[in-house]
């Protein structure tokens, strides 16, 4: 394995006051930014991302990430989709047009079910794609990690794991060194200048 070289890459030619964005290790194997990201987990970093070019098992619990917001956000709307499906027949059924028909109850649940079914997976799956929209910040045309050298391998061959400054262990120094002892073939500092981001 070749040595890491470590780079600083800077962006924005706003005027503004550069700020770090991350540290970011290039990895060339899956089992290695596993390995990588819980011992960066055991080492006490919190703030961590990884860019895979596939889906990596194991990964997600090295990374230890959960999100639970779009769980409920699935839950409440699917929730929300059964009641109005359901009001939806009941008012039509029992309070706006009854029809006695062969001498059936105004309000037959058991008839009811499809449309209420149907009426929950149609908002739970609404509420998927606009809560994961939101929750990613997207559209995004651009983030700061794009700036990462050679980043456009992350959806070919490589792998990054990325320890953000906000995290309360980084250090410059320390934690370039730290994913260097990882055995990563590059370690770049990411910085960049807000003024000049779109969100």
């Amino acid at each position: 394995m070749a040595a890491a070289t470590h780079e600083p890459i800077g962006h924005g030619e706003g005027g503004g006051a550069i700020q770090p964005y991350a540290i970011v290790a290039e990895f060339h194997d899956a089992d290695a930014i596993v390995a990588a990201a819980a011992k960066a987990r055991d080492e006490g970093y919190r703030h961590l991302d990884a860019y895979t070019p596939f889906p990596v098992h194991g990964l997600e619990d090295a990374l230890h990430f959960s999100d639970p917001r779009i769980k409920w956000t699935i839950g409440i709307c699917g929730f929300l989709g059964a009641i109005i499906g359901f009001s939806l027949q009941f008012f039509v059924s029992a309070v706006d047009y009854p029809m006695n028909v062969g001498g059936r109850p105004m309000v037959s649940w058991p008839s009811f079910v499809p449309v209420t079914f149907e009426c929950t997976v149609l908002l739970a799956s609404f509420g998927a794609v606009i809560g994961m929209l939101a929750f990613n910040g997207l559209p995004r045309p651009h983030h700061p990690i794009f700036e990462t050298p050679r980043f456009e391998l992350a959806s070919q061959t490589s792998f990054f794991l990325a320890v953000e400054a906000t995290d309360p262990k980084f250090d410059r120094q320390a934690t370039v060194a730290f994913l260097e002892g990882l055995g990563a073939y590059k370690v770049s500092e990411v910085t960049y200048n807000p003024e000049d981001e779109v969100y």
